[in-house]
């Protein structure tokens, strides 16, 4: 029988600890709490969603957490928008469990950002947060799977997806040979990414006027023979990166792997209401497959 300690995800109650500021886009906001001795990030790109106050709360505004997690989030959806919690998805940067169990979140960060961008702007060392996270390693929200029979990996991420890219490549086995593109707005957000991995990582920096990434991509080699694609950040560029690797390239739908963590012109809550074209596109794929197959049985 699953109980709130035994569920996939669970609810774990931090605090911040400290920030840093990685470069013009990103800040790391590193959280900590007993709760965090049962949390169990699988790497990779472990997605979770974070809950935060609005400002002049002193915590969260949720309902009580001793629930089935079904229960917590119908009765958090029912209460008033300007007073419930501002819930927005995140990538674990990293988990360390000693000296003490710490969380990293890193945030991109903008002039015109919305309210999680804000509040990790002027996040300070005690203020209130919970987390929908994982409580085992092996769970639905890491979306990275590596086939056993792939020999190399391409990726993609713009800045929002800077994190995951990163823990991805940490992750990565020796000697795996990865050719990764990162997207960022300015010069200052490169950083050193450490990996085992055989990796070529190349910048596309929007203010040095690189091109747009279908367009370098394009014009590049798959690496390997049996490469696993994962693509991931504002959803226009991931619906155009999938359809060119499907399409164009012939490359299987199971062995591309894409997320859409934004939408131009539409915030977090925005986009949860609109339909998201990548899937549709990739449901369309599947099911005209399925026929072909079946109308050649």
């Amino acid at each position: 029988m699953t109980t709130a300690e035994t569920a996939p995800f669970q609810f774990f109650s931090l605090q911040v600890d400290r920030t840093r500021r990685l470069g013009p886009s990103l800040v790391r906001v590193t959280f900590t709490g007993d709760e965090l001795k049962r949390f169990a990030a699988g790497g990779r790109d472990q997605s979770l969603s974070l809950f935060l106050p609005h400002p002049g709360q002193d915590a969260p505004v949720l309902p009580p957490l001793d629930q089935d997690m079904y229960a917590v989030l119908g009765a958090y959806r029912a209460l008033p928008h300007d007073e419930r919690a501002v819930m927005r998805s995140y990538t674990v940067r990293e988990q360390r469990l000693s000296p003490v169990p710490e969380v990293d979140i890193d945030f991109a960060v903008h002039e015109d950002g919305g309210p999680a961008c804000r509040w990790a702007q002027h996040a300070k060392a005690g203020d209130r947060v919970v987390v929908l996270g994982p409580g085992v390693a092996d769970n639905t929200a890491v979306r990275f799977r590596l086939p056993a029979d792939a020999d190399s990996v391409l990726i993609w991420g713009d800045e929002t997806a800077l994190p995951a890219a990163s823990a991805i490549l940490e992750w990565l086995p020796a000697e795996t040979r990865a050719h990764v593109y990162l997207e960022v707005p300015y010069s200052g957000d490169r950083m050193e990414l450490a990996t085992e991995a055989d990796a070529t990582v190349t910048w596309l920096v929007r203010e040095e006027g690189a091109p747009p990434a279908v367009e370098v991509i394009a014009g590049a080699e798959l690496p390997g023979e049996a490469p696993y694609v994962w693509i991931a950040g504002e959803s226009g560029a991931v619906k155009a990166l999938r359809r060119h690797f499907v399409r164009e390239r012939g490359l299987d739908r199971r062995r591309v792997t894409f997320v859409g963590y934004w939408r131009k012109g539409l915030s977090e809550d925005a986009l949860r209401e609109v339909p998201d074209e990548t899937e549709a596109d990739a449901q369309a794929e599947s099911a005209a497959a399925e026929a072909a197959t079946a109308g050649a049985n």
